[in-house]
């Protein structure tokens, strides 16, 4: 890796990544009610490598919007990775029926069995 790479981009991304977790958590604290501040933390934490707070996030997001595709979504990208399939089937199905249908598209795409649905 170059040092410009490394010392002043991946820097000030580091440093805009931080300040974006501190609004969405910010955002939270203001209205726990409200499901996007924890869809967009979810999405931060991912790219830090931190799924397993982003779940936690995106649970509480399709909880608060069941109606909430883009989070079903990333639900469904989350478990396959982990190899957990039906779970990732079932909100890829949740996600696509909502019209978002890219998860369901990405498990089909790489052969992932499907369950009946259920």
């Amino acid at each position: 890796m170059s040092w410009w790479r490394k010392e002043v981009i991946d820097f000030a991304l580091d440093q805009d990544t931080a300040r974006l977790i501190v609004e969405q958590k910010e955002w939270i604290a203001r209205d726990p009610s409200h499901p996007a501040p924890f869809y967009h933390l979810a999405l931060l934490y991912r790219m830090q490598g931190r799924q397993e707070d982003a779940m936690g996030l995106l649970l509480e997001a399709v909880r608060l919007a069941p109606d909430f595709g883009d989070a079903h979504a990333s639900l469904a990208e989350i478990y396959a990775v982990r190899g957990a399939y039906p779970d990732a089937w079932r909100h890829a199905w949740q996600a696509e029926a909502l019209g978002q249908p890219r998860a369901a598209e990405m498990l089909r795409r790489n052969g992932i069995m499907c369950p009946e649905p259920g």
